[in-house]
């Protein structure tokens, strides 16, 4: 058994950061992340000194969790330039000690990105938590509080499937299509080795695949501050609030403009900000 202790650098709530975080390869219950990865199950939570333990059945599932939970990625900088910010410093207050999770394998946030285009968030995760456990039934199930974990899925597993076994648990053809092409084309983990704006042109070039895609992928994928979600739901949501008109997704890219090499980030803390009506509006203003 191996037992790691981990102070975050920067501010951080494994709490809120982790609260929406379950998926098939991870539970999240009560403070205590349980996460399948690299073939063992590793455990973290989070003391009221701040600091998280990490406890696995191997080094390497212990620093995978590690990574995906973000604990030594600073943003603190993020928080001290926005933080008086007129359309997202509210947010930056009220959010400043989350960050968002990661996926243990860039193949599941390619999976992420194509499971949730068009479609709503739920029912996006469930078919994301399909594809999974059907890539999981050629193997061995673990079960831990009655909850059966997966294996996060890896490039060759995916580019192993036909697209119309895709097809057969609710994945547009056309969509399935992209992800076995590109992961029979690519090692999705290398894309760690490429710089950001290489990575987006390489994702952008498949068919099916756009800015919003590749921003899934930099972010929960690769673990990327800088490439913004460009064209998300909520957010042209917000931008519809914004200007009181009808917009484009594209148009998106000029709200997380300002953010810079951080409009990732800036991307979830607008998301979440806008659902907990901490972005002024021009009503707001207005009234």
């Amino acid at each position: 058994m191996v037992e790691i202790a981990v102070r975050p650098r920067g501010p951080y709530s494994l709490e809120l950061s982790a609260r929406l975080a379950s998926d098939a390869t991870r539970q999240v219950r009560d403070g205590l992340v349980t996460a399948r990865c690299c073939g063992s199950v590793a455990r973290a939570w989070q003391s009221r000194d701040g600091v998280v333990t990490i406890r696995s059945e191997s080094v390497a599932a212990a620093e995978k969790l590690r990574w995906t939970l973000a604990l030594d990625d600073d943003h603190s900088a993020f928080l001290r330039r926005f933080a008086n910010d007129p359309l997202l410093g509210r947010a930056v207050k009220h959010f400043r000690r989350y960050r968002p999770v990661r996926t243990a394998t860039v193949a599941q946030a390619l999976l992420r990105a194509v499971c949730g285009q068009l479609i709503d968030s739920k029912t996006a995760r469930s078919l994301e938590r399909r594809v999974i456990r059907m890539l999981q039934s050629r193997q061995r199930f673990v079960t831990v509080r009655r909850t059966e974990l997966c294996e996060p899925p890896s490039t060759a597993a995916l580019a192993a499937v036909a697209p119309f076994e895709l097809r057969r648990l609710g994945l547009h053809e056309r969509r399935g299509a992209t992800v076995v092409r590109l992961c029979r084309s690519l090692d999705l983990e290398r894309l760690h080795e490429l710089p950001t704006d290489a990575v987006v042109r390489r994702i952008e070039r498949e068919r099916g695949l756009g800015p919003w895609s590749a921003g899934v992928v930099c972010l929960e994928g690769l673990g990327r501050f800088e490439q913004g979600l460009v064209g998300d739901l909520g957010l042209i949501k917000l931008l519809r609030a914004l200007r009181g008109r009808e917009v484009e997704g594209w148009e998106t890219a000029e709200l997380l403009e300002p953010y810079g090499e951080w409009a990732g980030l800036a991307s979830v803390y607008l998301l979440r900000g806008f659902a907990r009506g901490l972005i002024p509006l021009p009503a707001v203003r207005a009234a």
